[in-house]
């Protein structure tokens, strides 16, 4: 008898279904209000950018027999994915055990994550489309909770910086460094961060699996499956920033809130960390003047996304965003810059909004010592902030946010 998944791959079915739940993932964006040409237009590049990362993980790396590490997709971003880390994602089935060998180079801080996500064992052979985002209540790749960590600082490393990890249910007999898994994992991820880019040797890893045959070609059941999991996964995404937006981020306009269960709800690891998200808006004649004092930390960073979570487009050039590697700090220690189509000049740090007007910004800060920092945000004109300068912005006229986490 044939396998139900294969049997809808071979005819057709799970191709016409990966096209349609893509089809019906674009029209979310006609359930915002109030968004310009430049927000629409970046929505559809998303979303593009969504089928490629996940086409690339759950296709070309996602053959059970052939496990690949597979990098984020270039300029792609996740849940405001920092400009200061690389993501390496890998796909398995927990029933294995996995040797994941590399070497460190010149990167400071390594977390490595097992994750799970809801997905029927039928999955494959079933057709998506129909249920919209309903469907993600029974199947959702975009829902990524930890099941098992291991960082760095914990883990043994040879002088010349190698390494050695095995990842399974079990923990090995011999001592190596262990990620832990369940039968419920589905994969991992890997980010590596930096301070910053100048003439940094990355990271450099492979995996392979321990306890299986020799690589087989392509089976019709798991390219179902591949399929599936990847058109869901762009709904699955996409319906995270649509909920995100509307339902919490939008509703709290120029400020951060830090929450510990928001970060550990999707992909987050408990390493001492804040990590705060929020709304900016502001009008093209409008600048937003922020400050804050960073705690004592190992890593920190303040990003400015569009609405959908991405990094603005000139970080590539270095703007957008705000480190400890690169960020000078005031007398006083705070960090202090002006968001705004244009340059105040003002002697102040200059973060470019690059033609946006509204979107979601972070604030991530690893291995804290304290509470996260109080933020303050003016939001003035253009033509008064450069007539008056900071003396004139009244302590009173601040948006106040930040502080000590609610949770």
């Amino acid at each position: 008898m044939t396998d139900p998944a294969a049997e809808r791959l071979l005819c057709g079915r799970a191709w016409d279904d990966f096209c349609d739940v893509l089809k019906n993932t674009g029209k979310i964006v006609d359930r915002f209000s109030e968004i310009d040409e430049l927000d629409r237009t970046e929505w559809y590049r998303c979303l593009s950018r969504y089928m490629r990362g996940m086409l690339e993980r759950y296709v070309e790396a996602g053959d059970p027999s052939r496990l690949a590490l597979v990098d984020m997709a270039w300029r792609h971003s996740i849940n405001c994915t920092s400009p200061m880390q690389d993501q390496i994602f890998a796909e398995f089935d927990p029933a294995h055990d996995y040797r994941l060998t590399g070497n460190r180079r010149d990167c400071p801080y390594i977390v490595f994550m097992a994750w799970k996500h809801s997905q029927p064992a039928d999955y494959g052979a079933r057709n998506w489309a129909p249920a919209g985002v309903a469907g993600l209540k029974l199947f959702d790749p975009a829902w990524l909770p930890a099941v098992g960590t291991l960082l760095s600082d914990d883990m043994h490393f040879d002088a010349d910086g190698n390494f050695e990890i095995i990842v399974s249910q079990n923990r090995p007999a011999d001592g190596k460094d262990w990620l832990p898994t369940s039968s419920e994992c589905v994969g991992l991820l890997v980010r590596t961060h930096y301070h910053n880019w100048d003439g940094v040797e990355r990271a450099t890893m492979q995996i392979e699996r321990i306890n299986g045959g020799p690589p087989q070609p392509v089976d019709p059941a798991d390219l179902s499956r591949m399929l599936a999991k990847s058109a869901q996964a762009v709904l699955g995404y996409a319906e995270l920033i649509r909920s995100w937006w509307q339902d919490n981020l939008s509703k709290r306009p120029n400020a951060i809130t830090y929450s510990q269960a928001t970060y550990l709800s999707n992909g987050g690891v408990p390493d001492r960390r804040h990590h705060g998200f929020g709304s900016w808006f502001k009008d093209r004649d409008e600048a937003l003047v922020v400050r804050f004092t960073p705690p004592p930390c190992r890593f920190w960073t303040w990003q400015v996304c569009n609405i959908w979570q991405e990094n603005l487009d000139n970080y590539a050039e270095r703007q957008g965003y705000l480190n400890d590697g690169g960020t000078v700090l005031e007398p006083d220690g705070s960090v202090l810059f002006v968001l705004a189509d244009e340059d105040p000049g003002i002697g102040v740090r200059w973060v470019d909004s690059y033609g946006h007007q509204r979107g979601v910004w972070s604030s991530r800060l690893i291995h804290t010592e304290g509470d996260p920092p109080v933020i303050t945000i003016h939001r003035v004109t253009l033509d008064e902030l450069q007539r008056s300068g900071l003396a004139g912005l009244k302590q009173e006229d601040a948006i106040v946010s930040g502080g000590r986490a609610p949770d």
